[in-house]
């Protein structure tokens, strides 16, 4: 399973695929009796992201044995992740069911996951030293651990393969409380394996959730926050945030900022008044911000992530579908939306 070496990076994601079931039209579950259905998953969402981008991108996984489980890997096929690292099991694949909100209504979730394909898989089925050969790039999230043990104990495997093999780990460690059924303390497993990884893709929130702190949003404690979590996990270069202003569930802003390890950076604020889907703006800025600093300064890379997220509010599903040159436009100011003839 070595990589393709005609691409000169490669990015190994480890994460759930779900099928997301949604009414149409922001219409409530008890008005609808259709539902469209897409297929993501967070790192999911960043391996379609960074393959449109134009990098290579595997993603690691477990999905249904089943024509569901097959229709999730031919989508994945078709937007040019690398499947060959997705196995199959007996059971479901994962579901989350969604009513987009509009305006003053907010959107709500719930998810049907924790008995599904991905809460089972084993380190058995993963086998991280072959996947890692020639990889430049892994990518997880703190949805994975809070899974199962299982995932969490496969996800725990990934990161000493990947740190032995010094590459570098980008982790998004999102707390999700709901999630943590299975005994484990989240916050100490989250800190246990963001001491294996290099960035940080969080901030304040993020970090107090991991070091129990209290720091606050406001810019010197950000700073403060980044430090001490760099003290804490010295494994850690740099930490990027993002930070949202809901307006409405139609209106967002979001800017990106950042502590590089030796200064403090920030974007200029994007502003989306017409949201069309808020799912994956996260992963859009993950995947933003892992293509930018592949190829660009830590500044470029930050308005990077923050143009990537910005534009996915635009996109209909979980996989923000633009190009490098797509996110380079916005980011130098045409926002204008004029038609391309």
């Amino acid at each position: 399973m070595g990589n393709n070496h005609s691409y000169p990076k490669t990015i190994v994601t480890f994460g759930e695929v779900l099928m997301r079931l949604s009414p149409s039209e922001n219409r409530k579950m008890v008005q609808a009796n259709t539902l469209d259905f897409y297929f993501g998953g967070t790192e999911m969402n960043v391996a379609a992201s960074l393959s449109n981008f134009g990098l290579y991108s595997k993603h690691v996984s477990t999905v249904s044995n089943d024509f569901v489980g097959d229709a999730a890997i031919s989508f994945m096929r078709s937007i040019g992740i690398d499947v060959s690292c997705i196995s199959k099991v007996e059971h479901p694949l994962g579901l989350y069911f969604m009513e987009v909100g509009a305006s003053a209504r907010p959107s709500r979730i719930t998810y049907n996951r924790l008995h599904g394909a991905f809460a089972n898989i084993e380190p058995k089925h993963v086998d991280w030293e072959s996947i890692f050969e020639g990889v430049t790039h892994f990518h997880w999230t703190g949805i994975t651990p809070a899974i199962s043990e299982k995932a969490y104990n496969t996800l725990k495997k990934g990161l000493e393969v990947a740190k032995k093999n010094n590459i570098t780990i980008t982790a998004d460690p999102a707390y999700r409380s709901n999630l943590w059924q299975y005994g484990k303390d989240g916050h100490e497993v989250l800190k246990e394996l963001v001491s294996h990884s290099t960035i940080f893709i969080g901030g304040v929130n993020e970090i107090n959730e991991i070091l129990g702190t209290d720091f606050s949003v406001e810019e010197d404690s950000f700073i403060e926050a980044s430090k001490k979590l760099i003290e804490e996990c010295p494994s850690i270069e740099k930490v990027f945030d993002k930070l949202r202003t809901g307006v409405s569930a139609s209106w967002q802003k979001i800017y990106g900022r950042a502590w590089t390890g030796a200064e403090y950076i920030t974007t200029e604020e994007i502003e989306i008044s017409s949201v069309v889907d808020r799912i994956g703006t996260g992963d859009a800025y993950a995947a933003g911000l892992i293509y930018g600093l592949i190829h660009f300064d830590d500044k470029k890379a930050l308005r990077f992530a923050n143009a990537a997220c910005g534009l996915k509010h635009t996109i209909l599903g979980d996989v923000n579908l633009v190009s490098v040159e797509d996110v380079l436009e916005f980011m130098n100011g045409n926002t204008g939306g004029r038609i391309k003839r």
